[in-house]
């Protein structure tokens, strides 16, 4: 009974979402080159976890893309701009929060959900000057993806059910504790991103952890990225970064990261291609391929398979990998990408063979 329940609300969540009228936060200009700006999203979301003993059925919010609602404010002066930046999860129940034993709360929203609050100075000769919670210029180097089904499967593989643990062994490992990306994150930070040269951007951070209390993190992290949609019948994204971190009471780490995505545009074809390494820890690398064709008037029609393979990552002489497939429609009239995925895991360390693992993600992402 409890499965059926469950499964109809996920129903009636993606029913609200595909069937919602489009609509697009409004913009409000005035007469000396000011707008507001604000916009959202919501992703529900059917998760199915089996850890090869029982399944768990549970309504999730897809941690791949979580539910968010913001506003930009801008000003323009002269050829430069200055823009005021807010954004803030709704603290919705997470598919990366919920385990065998908690299902976690149905809204539970703290100041640790806020993912902006920034203000951001665009120069017209020497790039931007960021300071506030937001992006570090690590953030987001392991994501070139052109595959078109990102919003439900990638390199971070532990978001649709990191909570759960592996069984068949003494317990204690989950599959957030062994699958990584060492991307970057957000932090109250200063940052500078430079103008774009022939399709290359550098940039440079530093910052703190100001949203948890009694924390005296510290991290420092440059990257390069590259972007070029005209290499004949191929487009290609690239990033690569590297992090530095010290905090007190661990040890200092090192993060490196890169990825690439090439496709090639007559067909739909696209690959990706990411690997990562902390020094103290372990590394990994990741491949995906995808294929994207526009078959209905509804909008275009992507699929991809992707593999993980990891070691080293809670326990010298570790090893994890995952596979997955996904599919996503989108619905362009209504700004909705409905999504079906399913992945498997499995993990092994120097002295245990867990039970392989698999969830199935099955939702909508609506953007307003």
């Amino acid at each position: 009974m409890r499965t059926k329940l469950i499964t109809s609300a996920s129903a009636a969540a993606l029913a609200v979402a595909i069937t919602s009228p489009a609509f697009a936060g409004p913009t409000y200009e005035n007469d000396t080159g000011g707008s507001f700006t604000w916009y959202g999203q919501l992703n529900p979301s059917f998760q199915s976890y089996d850890d090869g003993t029982e399944t768990y059925n549970r309504l999730v919010d897809n941690a791949g893309s979580n539910s968010r609602i913001g506003f930009r404010l801008k000003q323009a002066y002269g050829e430069n701009s200055l823009t005021f930046h807010f954004e803030t999860a709704f603290g919705f129940r997470s598919s990366d929060g919920v385990s065998q034993a908690s299902t976690g709360d149905n809204l539970s929203w703290d100041r640790t959900n806020i993912r902006h609050v920034d203000l951001q100075f665009d120069t017209a000769r020497y790039g931007r000057f960021s300071v506030g919670q937001g992006s570090m210029a690590s953030d987001g180097i392991a994501g070139s993806d052109r595959s078109g089904t990102g919003v439900v499967a990638g390199v971070a593989v532990a978001d649709p059910a990191g909570g759960y643990e592996f069984t068949g062994g003494p317990g204690g490992v989950s599959v957030g504790d062994v699958f990584t990306d060492y991307d970057g994150g957000r932090l109250g930070r200063v940052r500078y991103d430079t103008n774009n040269y022939n399709g290359f951007v550098f940039s440079a951070s530093y910052g703190t952890d100001i949203l948890k209390t009694n924390n005296d993190r510290e991290t420092y992290d440059v990257a390069v990225r590259y972007n070029n949609e005209n290499i004949g019948d191929f487009a290609l994204d690239a990033a690569l970064g590297a992090a530095w971190t010290e905090e007190t009471g661990k040890d200092d780490k090192r993060d490196i990261a890169g990825s690439v995505a090439l496709e090639h545009m007559p067909t739909g074809l696209s690959l990706a291609l990411v690997a990562g390494e902390r020094d103290i820890a372990g590394n990994y690398g990741y491949a995906k391929l995808g294929y994207t064709a526009d078959w209905t008037p509804l909008g275009s029609t992507s699929f991809s398979v992707d593999y993980y393979d990891g070691s080293d990552m809670a326990s010298t002489g570790d090893s994890a990998q995952s596979w997955g497939v996904a599919a996503v429609q989108k619905i362009d009239n209504y700004n909705v990408e409905a999504y079906l995925a399913y992945r498997e895991y499995s993990y092994d360390d120097s002295s245990t063979s867990y039970n392989d693992s698999s969830v199935i993600m099955a939702g909508a992402r609506w953007k307003f």
